[in-house]
């Protein structure tokens, strides 16, 4: 672990030893490790059981570069109202798809109904879980506070739940001035958001094993903070900032220009670092997304040109690849794996680069996938920088097919 955690930090400060790897289940597992696995019945055990047992599948089988670090996190409990409407969802079986009834239907009128999110923290509560986690286990894994509590500063999402994707980019031909109001309304709020976590000191230190961006790990030594065993709380200025707007990949890059960056900007100068995208194809854009302050990583998605990336991003930049999941969640193909390695360690050549498989919501009740594309994109890692196997676990080993790994 001391090792990994060696490499991330010279990675994210820009002195990369090598390209890293990292492997996110997500979806997927349900099948790798279903609720049946589970023997807590209270649901604030089980949710910790749960925890546990997906670091310990990790690391007896994924063994990417993640960090275990020697601490159990507990989170501030948080509650965290609603913009003033209610939007009702209708969820599809089986983890599928779901729809919504955005709220806002004549969106100058219902402007007015709009209010910032009530906000609370429950600190006894999260005390007493501290209390309870070192009771049970406290001797073998110390618990901590430690907690983050959202993801994306992007702000089109909310945007897009509160009036609908298609009518927002309707309302941008239609009625600019409103989508600017809109947009500028949750600017304001989201400022009022994250600010509320600073001023009551819940948050922690973004320097050390936290999850960054749309996928990568924390650690750097240019941001402030101790992320030991003790709370100690930071500042804005001491986390990694993270915005997207996957939802407008259908708008122009000049609308992008207009009705979007503007507005997260703002937000994104309150970090210390920051990294942009998740899914959208950034190539279109990548000249204005270049204008975030302090920024140190840029997603490569699958519908990303991998050339155009690289022609805009410098070396103070980390190409953060991700791999098309269908590569693994459909087939499994060594070769096109291989040949999809190999494009973007041509492409991000002499850049820090980090390659992380995501959006992995199923692999078809076969786990030994996950483990066995690890395996195959750090033997292309070591064949690319010409060095020996990275950790034991590189060494190349038969599909396993027909013994699939169980939980």
């Amino acid at each position: 672990m001391a090792e990994r955690r060696a490499l991330w930090l010279a990675h994210n400060d820009l002195r990369p030893v090598r390209p890293m790897v990292l492997c996110y289940p997500e979806g997927a597992w349900t099948e790798l490790l279903p609720d049946s696995a589970l023997q807590c019945r209270d649901a604030l055990a089980r949710r910790w059981e749960r925890g546990l047992r997906h670091t310990i599948y990790w690391w007896q089988h994924i063994r990417d570069d993640n960090v275990v670090e020697p601490f159990f996190d507990v989170p501030w409990e948080i509650s965290i109202g609603d913009y003033g409407v209610k939007i009702p969802y209708a969820h599809g079986d089986q983890r599928g798809s779901y729809v919504w009834d955005p709220p806002l239907k004549d969106l100058p009128a219902d402007l007015d109904r709009l209010h910032f999110r009530p906000l609370a923290v429950d600190r006894e509560r999260t005390q007493r879980n501290l209390a309870l986690a070192n009771e049970i286990f406290g001797d073998l894994l110390p618990a901590r506070i430690r907690g983050k509590y959202w993801w994306t500063a992007g702000l089109t999402w909310e945007a897009v739940k509160l009036v609908g994707l298609e009518q927002l980019m309707l309302l941008m031909y239609d009625q600019p001035e409103t989508v600017h109001r809109l947009m500028a309304f949750l600017r304001d709020e989201t400022l009022h958001f994250i600010q509320w976590f600073e001023r009551q000191e819940l948050l922690s230190p973004g320097n050390g094993n936290s999850y960054t961006g749309s996928g990568g790990v924390g650690y750097t030594g240019q941001l402030p903070g101790n992320d030991g065993p003790e709370f100690r709380p930071a500042k804005l200025g001491d986390l990694w900032g993270f915005a997207e707007s996957q939802e407008t990949v259908g708008i122009s890059p000049a609308m992008f220009a207009e009705f979007v960056l503007p507005y997260q900007l703002p937000i994104l100068e309150k970090f210390g670092l920051n990294c942009y995208g998740c899914c959208e194809q950034l190539h279109t854009r990548i000249d204005r997304v270049l204008a975030v302050p302090r920024l140190r990583r840029v997603s490569v998605s699958p519908w990303a040109d991998q050339r155009v990336m690289a022609e805009h991003m410098d070396k103070s930049i980390i190409f953060s690849r991700k791999p098309n999941p269908t590569i693994i969640c459909m087939d499994f193909d060594e070769q096109r794996i291989r040949h999809d390695l190999r494009q973007t360690l041509e492409h991000a050549q002499g850049r820090p680069l980090e390659i992380i498989m995501k959006d992995t919501h199923t692999v078809q009740n076969e786990p030994w996938r996950i483990e066995r594309w690890v395996r195959l994109a750090m033997d292309e890692v070591a064949r690319s920088t010409g060095g020996g196997a990275i950790d034991d676990w590189s060494r190349q080993t038969p599909c396993p097919a027909a013994s699939p790994t169980t939980a």
